[in-house]
């Protein structure tokens, strides 16, 4: 029997990178899994999947939380996990970083996991059950990132402790995971300069960059049983980066 057997479990940015592996994970692990994405194509493919329920949305949407969230519960009858992982990234320095690039970054970064909460909260409380991770960044926890990125994981940082103190009386978790430089297509993207990846992989004490697999497994733990008693804790996956 796995760990998520008979659960629902919501994973946005469900249909690519961490969150992909996320979702092979959590149905291995026998949940029903609905891989929420804005990637129409990817969630196709998702979809194909066993046990995986492709659904568009588009997390700084209220309105598309709304009725995902509705859709979610009528079909399956609760929702039991969610994993706010999708986010954007960027590159650019505080120089020219702008209000219409704050403001995108906020909104899918920030507003999106407080939407979610605010959209799935009402279901689990009312089932006096459920398990919340949200995907903030090791820059929201160390002086690493003049820029609107780091501000949007900080916002998941502080709204992640203040709902695991306002939903735990009604028996939901809430939990933060602060990945470190995770080898994605996205970061292999996002990255300039392949001797700079070298110089944070040497600057990281297990050498390395960190797989998604590394995250899916923590936040299997996280949303599973055997953290029944972790609410509003932060949980650091970089390598010993943020240690030094």
């Amino acid at each position: 029997m796995g760990k998520l057997e008979n659960k629902v479990a919501i994973i946005t940015g469900g249909a690519s990178g961490i969150g992909e592996k996320m979702v092979a994970l959590f149905s291995k692990e026998g949940a029903i899994v609905i891989a929420a994405d804005i990637n129409e194509a990817a969630l196709e493919k998702a979809s194909q999947k066993e046990n995986v329920y492709g659904m568009k949305l588009n997390v700084a949407s209220d309105d598309d939380w709304a009725a995902l969230t509705k859709e979610v519960n009528d079909r399956f009858g609760k929702i039991d996990i969610l994993i706010n992982n999708a986010g954007i990234s960027s590159e650019k320095p505080y120089t020219e970083i702008n209000l219409d690039d704050w403001q995108k970054m906020l909104s899918i970064n920030g507003f999106g996991p407080f939407a979610g909460m605010k959209h799935v909260a009402p279901y689990m409380m009312e089932q006096k059950n459920g398990a919340i991770v949200n995907i903030s960044s090791y820059t929201a926890l160390i002086g690493q990132g003049l820029n609107h990125y780091s501000a949007s994981k900080g916002a998941v940082r502080a709204i992640s402790k203040a709902a695991a103190a306002a939903f735990g009386y009604h028996g939901v978790r809430v939990n933060a995971l602060f990945p470190g430089i995770i080898e994605t297509p996205m970061v292999q993207s996002l990255s300039t300069s392949k001797e700079l990846l070298n110089q944070l992989i040497q600057a990281t004490p297990l050498q390395r960059l960190g797989q998604p697999m590394d995250i899916a497994h923590a936040v299997l733990f996280l949303a599973s049983d055997d953290s029944s008693y972790i609410s509003g804790a932060e949980l650091v996956i970089d390598g010993g980066f943020s240690a030094q």
